[in-house]
């Protein structure tokens, strides 16, 4: 008898596990922009000087320091309700969220920062115990798709939220497009409730000390692990580097209006990014990890030139909708890939420890490619630094083909482990 075919994307969003991923992902992405593109904008639009806005991208960093307190999430779990880290990281969220919307770039500088490193904070925490909750619940036959889910919520919601708070702002204010982003943020309290215990859930560690060293040990006693460490390290590296001032380029470089960025670039955005991901995703499938990590990660890089010829040519809608679609297009299906290779080098009992220090790793050259941006621009100007930024790409595929045989290797034997039966 032949095997039944794999289910398709939206075959398996009918398991109530999968929409589950969805939801809670779009959750973990909502407040992602807040402190990164449309705090840009913001900041942008009030006149503040790129080498501060740069500096300020650094408020961003809780993103990469998020495995400090994750063996204490791990370790200690509320008394209340299975997920109650999630409830409670989305309450104070809400607050913070609605609360930074109040403070003013020009008056009350150091003010907003403090509230957006807040954010981030508990943003990072969100995701420590999401992307947890995803490990624990999904199967490994079933991760392409749950990373294409994950990946579709999360960029969606980085996106919306991005989207609908500057074309709020534009015709409102900032005040107000943050507080109905808070409301989202309290609306997502509802997924968290509604989502199924995972089936074999991992057993925490018994002392806050194994919550430290054991995913520690575990995961770096793999063979050939720092060979994928560095990988993980490397593989966004220009596609971040790109991005990491994305909304400083549109309305400053270039002069887009911030209705123009909101509709043409990040709205168009949001839409690019829900079919990236979803073709990634099903791609995935019959490519498997390293084809899907090669090609996808190619794309990454070739489509930063686009932005590189908007800088060139100046002001044109229709370039801004061309450029935003293909790179986050291409970007979303890459990360469908690479959630998938992350979610791979996690166990269940250490999966919120390690999984945040894989994904702080990953987070890394996002979060400190702003400050490094702001510098590089006034020196080599836009142009020559997007044509920097695909060339930032080409150490990471370098040493994708180096660990091809290694990373053909681990996939087969998850793959083999997940057709085990129970």
């Amino acid at each position: 008898m032949a095997e039944p075919a794999k289910p398709t994307l939206l075959q398996a969003l009918s398991d109530k596990r999968m929409a589950a991923v969805l939801f809670l992902s779009f959750a973990s992405g909502l407040p992602f922009n807040l402190t990164n593109f449309s705090l840009q904008a913001w900041l942008a639009d009030s006149g503040l000087a790129i080498k501060t806005i740069g500096f300020l991208s650094l408020v961003a960093l809780p993103y990469n320091l998020k495995f400090l307190w994750a063996p204490f999430l791990d370790r200690f779990l509320p008394p209340i309700l299975g997920r109650g880290w999630i409830v409670i990281f989305q309450v104070c969220l809400a607050i913070c969220i609605g609360t930074m919307g109040f403070c003013s770039p020009t008056k009350e500088l150091y003010l907003l920062a403090g509230v957006a490193l807040a954010v981030a904070f508990l943003s990072a925490s969100q995701d420590i115990v999401i992307d947890a909750y995803r490990v624990d619940t999904i199967p490994p036959s079933e991760r392409a798709l749950a990373a294409a889910a994950s990946a579709f919520g999360y960029r969606t919601a980085a996106m919306l939220a991005g989207t609908v708070l500057v074309v709020i702002a534009a015709h409102y204010s900032w005040q107000i497009a943050f507080l109905f982003v808070a409301l989202l943020m309290t609306a997502t309290l509802f997924a968290t409730f509604w989502a199924p215990e995972p089936l074999v859930p991992g057993h925490p560690p018994r002392t806050l000390a194994d919550a430290v060293w054991h995913p520690l040990r575990e995961l770096l006693g793999e063979k050939m692990m720092w060979g994928f460490l560095l990988l993980v390290l490397l593989y966004k590296v220009g596609d971040a580097l790109a991005l990491s001032l994305y909304s400083t380029f549109m309305l400053r470089g270039v002069g887009f209006s911030l209705d123009e960025l909101g509709v043409a670039g990040k709205l168009n955005m949001t839409i690019s990014t829900m079919i990236g991901v979803t073709f990634g995703g099903w791609m995935y499938l019959r490519w498997g990890t390293f084809r899907s990590l090669l090609v996808f990660g190619i794309g990454q890089a070739l489509t930063n030139l686009l932005y590189m010829w908007l800088a060139l040519v100046g002001k044109k809608i229709w370039l801004l909708v061309l450029a935003t679609s293909l790179d986050t297009m291409i970007g979303g299906m890459g990360q469908a890939a690479f959630v998938a290779f992350l979610m791979s080098l996690c166990s269940a009992d250490f999966s919120a420890t390690q999984y945040a220090l894989l994904s702080a790793l990953a987070t890394l050259p996002r979060n400190l490619s702003g400050a490094a941006a702001g510098a590089l621009v006034p020196i080599v100007g836009w142009a020559r630094f997007f044509v920097i930024t695909c060339l930032a790409a080409v150490p990471g595929l370098i040493l994708l083909l180096i660990m091809r045989r290694p990373l053909n290797e681990r996939t087969a034997r998850e793959t083999t482990r997940g057709m085990k039966p129970n």
